[in-house]
């Protein structure tokens, strides 16, 4: 069954049967095959195709997918603590958006490294949406992100504030984020308010842009914890976003669960810079 189910896994995730039958080494025949016998095992239909190469997911293969997520590292789980009886390290992937990763998540990784020493921790830097998108496909446990994104097999905390501020010469060209980033609409935001009519250059990092204004080049809307060693106008309550902890509906360690709780609970006690 489980054969059958990572072979549907792949079907879903390519939405071919070509490049699904080359990422399991197998034929494409015997990659159609167990599809139909999962499908007949099940009693429903998962896949609809439209032409030779491109196939739908029905409603069906929706529900299971996201089951078979869980299911499948449950059962990777069990397999492993039947081999290693003995106590081992728990592996915890976080990423975090550009401005929470370099001015907040250091302090909070050194106090985490302290207190969950048995957590071996990943750690990445992506954009608000890309954070949400692996934890969605359970490339992550958690993550934290700049953007109020949300879907029910996501959780999504609260979990501190982050005061925006202008930054720049007002004739200067203007520093805009990528779409998916978490600041990029209040960067458009503040320049519908005031009419800005300048040129645009999108950079999608929050460090060279730092560096850019530093060195007289452009203007931005920014966090403020990222204007420390620059001049900055404050800007009004509208533009106090928050910072979100995003995490699976299913951790499959109790101490991963033990390690959000410890993440909410240090946030409280952070200072809004």
């Amino acid at each position: 069954m489980f054969k059958l189910l990572e072979t549907f896994k792949t079907v879903y995730e390519t939405r071919n049967f070509s490049k699904a039958s080359e990422r399991l080494f197998i034929s494409q025949p015997a990659v159609s095959n167990q599809i139909k016998q999962l499908e007949a095992d099940l009693k429903v239909k998962l896949f609809v195709r439209n032409g030779r190469q491109e196939i739908y997911a029905t409603a069906q293969a929706d529900i299971l997918y996201h089951n078979v997520l869980i299911l499948l590292e449950d059962w990777e789980s069990i397999k492993h603590k039947m081999l290693t009886l003995e106590t081992r390290k728990i592996k915890c992937r976080l990423a975090a958006s550009h401005t929470f990763a370099i001015y907040i998540l250091p302090n909070l990784l050194e106090d985490l490294f302290r207190t969950f020493p048995t957590i071996d921790f990943s750690i990445q830097m992506l954009n608000s949406y890309e954070v949400f998108s692996a934890i969605q496909s359970h490339e992550l446990e958690f993550g934290f992100i700049e953007k109020p994104l949300a879907t029910g097999s996501v959780q999504r905390t609260p979990l501190m504030d982050d005061q925006l501020v202008h930054v720049g010469y007002k004739s200067q060209p203007w520093l805009i984020r990528e779409a998916t980033s978490g600041v990029y609409y209040y960067q458009k935001r503040y320049m519908e308010e005031h009419n800005v009519n300048l040129p645009t250059i999108e950079v999608q990092n929050n460090e060279l842009i730092v560096a850019l204004l530093k060195r007289g080049i452009g203007q931005t809307v920014i966090s403020k914890r990222a204007a420390k060693d620059l001049p900055y106008e404050l800007l009004t309550e509208e533009y106090l976003r928050q910072f979100y902890l995003i995490q699976r509906d299913h951790l499959v360690h109790p101490l991963l669960n033990e390690c959000v709780t410890y993440i909410q609970e240090w946030a409280k006690s952070q200072p809004l810079d």
